[in-house]
């Protein structure tokens, strides 16, 4: 079984802007305990549960409340993992997104009541990488003048020369390779687009269990025993975060809020285990194409 077949789709959210008075109003009209904050695009930003109400300003609003980053799973995510997540975050809930939108809600009891009924997830295999498409080849061709025997006329024959080379001729080819470049890449570039929003589905879906945590450890410690002062836990398209990279482009205190998925997951050990004793997490944009965020990084850092 999957999220999907358990999840509840009539989802009780609340808004960014909303007061703490009311949300906790809305709580106990509903009787549940906790909602998630929806915004204006529909992608899920945090969650506000009963126990991050108490002793806020009746005036707080949810964005400064709710807790963030948001863990979430897909409507294809195993109860099983879900199970993992719930006991490994100590949280009751989790949303279930279909790429940036919030489609329904799992909770603990969701999952008590269809456990029994449950079989064994299999997982499906993951599905390969898209290659990139092929380049459009550009030819030029030139057509030579076949041979003919010379006409032979009354009094003289004529010789048929080629014809002059025309500037405008030459610019035209010139159109052409530069229509055939603007082609390829726009192909590339849809290419590329297709390639991060696939990697966005998976980092999505893609959870971090202990295995997963204690290999990345391994390597931080490898990298520390050669001498480096950080650590790359994950390189990630910026349109993971829900602001699409904005907020760590800019270093706003807020960044990690923005993180969705498996660079969430990331956070939140981090947060967990290894802030206390000293790490620090960064973040930073690494490219640019095109004049805008691309890939970011999550780095783990121990250096002065």
């Amino acid at each position: 079984m999957k999220a999907r077949d358990i999840m509840t789709t009539d989802i009780v959210s609340v808004p960014p802007a909303m007061p703490a008075a009311e949300i906790a109003r809305l709580l106990d009209d509903t009787g549940i305990s906790a909602v998630p904050v929806i915004g204006e695009d529909g992608a899920a930003l945090g969650m506000v549960a009963e126990a991050d109400l108490t002793g806020r300003p009746d005036d707080e609003r949810a964005e400064k409340i709710m807790t963030a980053p948001l863990l979430t799973v897909t409507e294809e995510t195993g109860l099983t993992e879900i199970a993992r997540l719930l006991t490994e975050h100590s949280i009751k809930r989790v949303p279930v997104v279909r790429g940036d939108k919030v489609v329904g809600i799992v909770s603990r009891a969701d999952l008590v009541r269809a456990f029994p009924e449950a079989v064994p997830d299999t997982q499906p295999d993951a599905e390969p990488g898209l290659f990139a498409r092929m380049f459009v080849a550009l030819e030029e061709h030139f057509a030579g003048a076949a041979d003919k025997p010379p006409a032979e006329l009354p009094e003289s024959k004529t010789d048929t020369a080629p014809p002059e080379p025309e500037a405008a001729d030459f610019q035209h080819l010139i159109e052409e390779h530069e229509h055939d470049q603007q082609k390829q890449r726009e192909e590339q570039r849809k290419t590329a687009e297709e390639q991060r929003r696939r990697k966005v589905e998976e980092l999505i879906e893609t959870h971090v269990d202990d295995t997963r945590w204690q290999g990345l450890m391994q390597q931080a410690r490898e990298a520390a025993s050669a001498g480096r002062t950080e650590f790359q836990l994950l390189r990630f398209p910026s349109q993971l975060c829900s602001d699409g990279g904005r907020a760590i482009n800019v270093a706003e205190s807020g960044w990690p809020e923005t993180l969705r998925g498996e660079a969430a997951e990331l956070y939140r050990r981090w947060d967990r285990d290894l802030k206390p004793h000293g790490f620090r997490l960064t973040a930073r944009i690494l490219d640019f194409p095109d004049g805008f965020p691309g890939d970011a990084g999550l780095f783990l850092t121990w250096g002065q």
